[in-house]
């Protein structure tokens, strides 16, 4: 029995140089039992094996997308006899959202050592807390569950960036800060395609019991995070309950202005703003002409007649690091 279990996606950004550092501390620390993958297909095969060593703690090391299909597998995939071990998310890839979420900022081996710290002290239960995934149905053979979807204008920016910016070998950090200067020029001047990101398209979001909106718009964010990106929490605004939070903004230079600048105060949520959306459901549909939607790295697409659904998963356990 290990006492952690770690996996590696050796194709992360943050692990290629990285990942020499985390094979040099698992040699040191037999309690590890440390698995590499080398395409996230392999995931499956790494959660059905780790599963059989009865970890206490399940460490993922990889940016958004191999969390997500990790945890889709540990709560899909029936591995554990439906308990997983409380999963803990090392700081690595490009954006690292939940890992932020979840109290892991900095040295991805700092992290690890806290983790150890933790299983090694018995202090886990003071530091296990729970959050509801989103589970996302697109007609697939299973939901794919995840914490952080984005969609409409910020999905469009967030694929820009990737495909466009990235390339570029530029930082992260400045890479990012590119991609949402580039954006909000495209949306101040009612312009996009090109060397710019595309026009938003239209886009139905339907709540269960708390009716639609339709439009297009600059940001969509669904989420169970407390944090969002632009440093939005969520659970101050409504509540803790670890529903899905939904966050949309109009298309509108007005609209988005009044978001940052409530954003910025501190009052995001609190007060109604025209053309800003906060709302939370157990179930969000999203419609469009083929319009993109990000969930933890991973896109699909939703189109009219083929709506993706979200719901929310039961809570699961998760390790804070934070002290």
């Amino acid at each position: 029995m290990a006492s952690v279990a770690l996996l590696s996606n050796p194709r992360s950004t943050g692990n290629r140089a990285l990942l020499p550092r985390v094979r040099e501390y698992c040699a040191a620390h037999p309690d590890i039992f440390h698995y590499e993958v080398e395409d996230v297909d392999q995931i499956g095969e790494a959660i059905r094996t780790i599963a059989m060593v009865s970890p206490r703690i399940v460490a993922i090391n990889g940016g958004d997308g191999t969390v997500q299909a990790a945890l889709t597998e540990l709560y899909s995939g029936g591995h554990f006899g439906g308990s997983p071990p409380p999963v803990a998310v090392l700081p690595n890839g490009k954006t690292n959202l939940i890992a932020l979420d979840l109290g892991a900022e900095g040295d991805p081996i700092k992290a690890l050592e806290r983790v150890v710290e933790l299983v090694s002290n018995g202090r886990l239960e003071d530091h296990v807390i729970e959050r509801q995934l989103i589970a996302l149905d697109s007609g697939g053979n299973r939901p794919v569950l995840g914490m952080f979807l984005g969609g409409a204008y910020l999905a469009d920016v967030m694929l820009y960036c990737r495909n466009r910016i990235y390339p570029l070998g530029l930082p992260n950090g400045l890479s990012h800060v590119l991609a949402a200067i580039l954006g909000l020029f495209a949306i101040i001047f009612g312009i996009g395609g090109g060397r710019l990101p595309p026009k938003p398209e239209p886009l139905t979001v339907s709540l269960i019991r708390q009716g639609q909106l339709k439009g297009k718009f600059s940001l969509l964010i669904v989420t169970t995070l407390e944090k969002l990106l632009l440093s939005i929490r969520t659970s101050d605004t409504h509540g803790g309950d670890g529903r899905m939070k939904l966050l949309a903004v109009d298309r509108s230079v007005g609209a988005l202005f009044r978001m940052l600048g409530a954003t910025w105060r501190g009052t995001l949520g609190q007060h109604q703003l025209a053309g800003v959306h906060f709302d939370q459901g157990d179930e969000i549909r999203i419609e469009g002409e083929r319009s993109n939607v990000i969930l933890d790295g991973e896109i699909f697409e939703a189109k009219h007649g083929r709506p993706i659904i979200l719901t929310s998963t039961q809570p699961v356990p998760f390790l804070r690091l934070a002290a």
